[in-house]
């Protein structure tokens, strides 16, 4: 039921996305899963305590956050898995785990922006999605950042999300959403966050392992489909260049994405003023990218998003036959 479950939320959330109305009406999961984080970060992550009592401090937030979600995922599960009707409600809730509309939307707006409106509307649009200084992009640099942000989240808001929803049904889902939303608000190495959320960004790290592999994976298999494109230079990135990213996980699709594409991702990057000094993925590639290389990394990551509807559809097809 479980894969079966996946298929579903993604194909559901594919063609429908999340609507507005229903975010104004009642928000979304990360919301409310965001909610609780910052209740947590509030009342547990005192600076008067010693840097290992904030650390176990946030080691029992995470604990809370996720019991707290799975057992609610688990209830909700339970009461809606028993009849046909009630499984319908379980998958359009276990759809608004992935992000395939929502990350695909805020990308392209980037495109159009420069295409339309020029750097400064470029940069604006860029910088509600990633988090360096978007006043120190030239257009190639807000391109970059564009392309990297979509190979990412396609790991950590698409392949992740599916991925845990087919091993580990609603509640795998939902604590990996929780988890990964807690890294993002508090998995810092920030004064406030560093022991905080120590927890939550090396637990990040590790249940977003399978899903970076796969990720790259599928854009290796992707670059098979698209013309032009190269399966081997991306083989050939993700050996090469993945393992000096600063995350163990987004080295994986970022490279994987730059060798297929033959362009150059990441590479030095201001954060707070400060020059992050790190390594190119798809090194030699061309890093002089325009709106174009962001519509054409979206075809990518579209195929790949097709080829994992299908993976998961095939993958319950053959548990249903067995």
């Amino acid at each position: 039921m479980y894969l079966l479950l996946a298929f579903l939320a993604l194909l559901t959330e594919r063609l429908i996305g999340y609507p507005q109305w229903l975010y104004r009406l009642i928000g979304h999961p990360v919301t409310w899963i965001g909610a609780l984080i910052s209740r947590l970060d509030r009342s547990w992550n005192r600076e008067s305590q010693s840097f290992a009592r904030r650390k176990a401090w946030g080691s029992a937030a995470l604990v809370v956050l996720i019991g707290v979600t799975v057992a609610i995922s688990f209830i909700i599960e339970r009461l809606l898995a028993g009849s046909q009707s009630g499984f319908l409600v379980l998958v359009l809730i276990a759809a608004m785990l992935p992000a395939q509309k929502s990350l695909e939307s805020h990308v392209e707006a980037v495109a159009a922006a420069l295409e339309t409106g020029g750097l400064e509307a470029g940069r604006k649009a860029v910088s509600m999605i990633v988090g360096r200084d978007p006043e120190q992009l030239d257009e190639a640099g807000v391109c970059r950042a564009a392309v990297e942000s979509l190979a990412e989240n396609f790991s950590d808001g698409i392949v992740a999300p599916a991925f845990w929803l087919g091993a580990a049904g609603l509640g795998g889902g939902a604590a990996y959403k929780a988890s990964n939303t807690a890294d993002s608000m508090i998995g810092h190495r920030s004064a406030r966050h560093e022991a905080f959320g120590w927890a939550a960004a090396r637990f990040d790290d590790l249940i977003n392992l399978p899903a970076s592999r796969l990720s790259g994976a599928l854009f290796v298999a992707a670059a098979c489909l698209l013309p032009g494109a190269s399966p081997k230079a991306a083989i050939a990135a993700i050996r090469r260049d993945a393992q000096h990213h600063r995350s163990p996980n987004a080295g994986w699709p970022e490279a994987a994405m730059a060798g297929a594409l033959g362009i150059a991702l990441a590479g030095p990057r201001s954060y707070g003023g400060e020059m992050i000094q790190a390594r190119f993925m798809g090194s030699g590639g061309r890093a002089e990218l325009t709106a174009a290389d962001i519509r054409r990394a979206l075809t990518l990551a579209r195929i790949a998003d097709a080829l994992l509807i299908g993976l998961f559809g095939l993958a319950a097809l053959a548990i249903w036959q067995f």
